[in-house]
């Protein structure tokens, strides 16, 4: 219960941005996106330098914010043709950036360290930018669909809002009820096999009403379903390995019972950009 409780205590500064955000629909959307991929480069670089590997902080999370809103643009049919492939050119550039303010290092080692980290951290928080990109490339809403007061934009945002948390809280309270063997315990020692199987079961539901509710086929959940939820763990996962090779429990102390920001977002960053892939191949 204590648990529950602190989660519910940080879900008061995490779910009313998010709900006026949908509500008022794009830009404010990719403006909260902005934000939260700004304080994530910051929380991220912070921990790879706690682990040992220096980073370039200002450089880090200037990229991260341009590469993460190019995601967002990139390909889009109402905006000029010469900014396709936007994402791929800005990250290109800051690879070099990254690369020159290496130079200035006295150890060439420590300099190749920095160039590395930075532009990983910046590119890891910045496919936030696919949540803005999915409502761009889903199709429209049906007029005869339960949704159908919301844009694609707001629709599919909720949906995949609403997958992540799914499996989270199913793979939390199964786990937490049922325990049993545990799997890559030396990155988190609490994930259970039971709580995987109970997050799928959780995810899959919740994707098969959001489609439903959006007008398309319930059916495709039981793919769509099962790869959301693979993806948001492989997303809390790979959190963990930064946190653990930091030494840290936490991203930050910013969100009561929550962490950081990066605590927040991890399952995301990995949930994003497959559903977004998804519903190109399949729904766009």
């Amino acid at each position: 219960m204590e648990v529950l409780q602190r989660r519910a205590l940080g879900a008061l500064f995490v779910v009313p941005p998010l709900v006026i955000a949908v509500i008022l629909g794009e830009p404010w959307i990719a403006v909260l996106v902005t934000a939260i991929v700004a304080l994530a480069a910051v929380e991220v670089l912070r921990l790879l330098r706690g682990a040992g590997y220096p980073t370039q902080l200002a450089l880090g999370v200037v990229l991260a914010v341009v590469v993460s809103l190019a995601i967002g643009v990139a390909f889009r049919a109402d905006v000029d043709p010469s900014l396709a492939g936007a994402g791929v050119l800005l990250g290109a550039i800051g690879l070099i950036l990254a690369g020159v303010g290496a130079f200035v290092r006295p150890d060439p080692r420590d300099g190749l360290a920095a160039w590395m980290t930075t532009v990983f951290g910046a590119l890891y928080v910045s496919q936030l930018g696919f949540v803005v990109r999915l409502g761009q490339v889903a199709p429209p809403v049906p007029p005869d669909a339960q949704l159908s007061v919301l844009d694609a934009t707001q629709a599919w945002v909720v949906l995949l809002v609403l997958g992540v948390w799914a499996y989270d809280t199913g793979a939390y309270l199964v786990g937490s009820r049922i325990g049993g063997p545990r799997f890559l315990t030396h990155i988190s020692p609490s994930k259970t096999y039971a709580g995987l199987v109970g997050g799928l079961v959780a995810a899959t539901v919740v994707v098969a009403v959001g489609l439903w509710a959006v007008g398309s086929s319930p059916l495709h959940a039981l793919a769509l379903g099962p790869l959301l939820a693979l993806a948001a763990q492989a997303g809390d996962l790979a959190e963990s390995v930064v946190k653990r090779a930091a030494g840290a429990k936490d991203s930050s102390n910013l969100i009561p019972g929550h962490g950081g920001v990066l605590d927040r977002i991890d399952s995301f960053l990995f949930a994003a950009p497959v559903v977004t892939l998804y519903v190109l191949a399949f729904l766009g």
